[in-house]
């Protein structure tokens, strides 16, 4: 017979797996470890369940070509959220340069 995990530890592993594909590996050592500086576990045998559970899914996940799927899709998050904060900062920098010049418009002429 397997062994059944509990949801949290599937939940938990899926999310890591899917946020992080590039951190881990086939090693548990190395998965363990990187569980336990991704996210705070309560005890050793639940980051250790975690582990175990994100090292047989980067397994099948590798096997069935999945996980270079995940690899894509997190680079394309990547390059989509740099595009955007660059495309948020130009108009944010066009603001600021505009700003002095109709701050100078807007002034009274001089008195004599």
């Amino acid at each position: 017979m397997g062994k059944v995990r509990i949801g949290v530890v599937k939940r938990t592993a899926r999310k890591l797996l899917s946020m992080y594909p590039d951190l881990f590996t086939e090693d548990f050592e190395h998965n363990k470890r990187v569980v336990s500086n991704l996210i705070e576990t309560p005890s050793k045998k639940l980051r250790n369940q975690i582990a175990g559970y994100v090292t047989r899914l980067y397994k099948i996940y590798k096997r069935t070509g999945q996980l270079q799927y995940l690899i894509e899709q997190q680079h394309a998050e990547e390059t989509r959220a740099a595009l955007l904060a660059q495309a948020a900062q130009q108009p944010a920098e066009a603001g600021q340069q505009q700003q002095p010049q109709q701050a100078g418009e807007g002034q009274p002429a001089a008195e004599s």
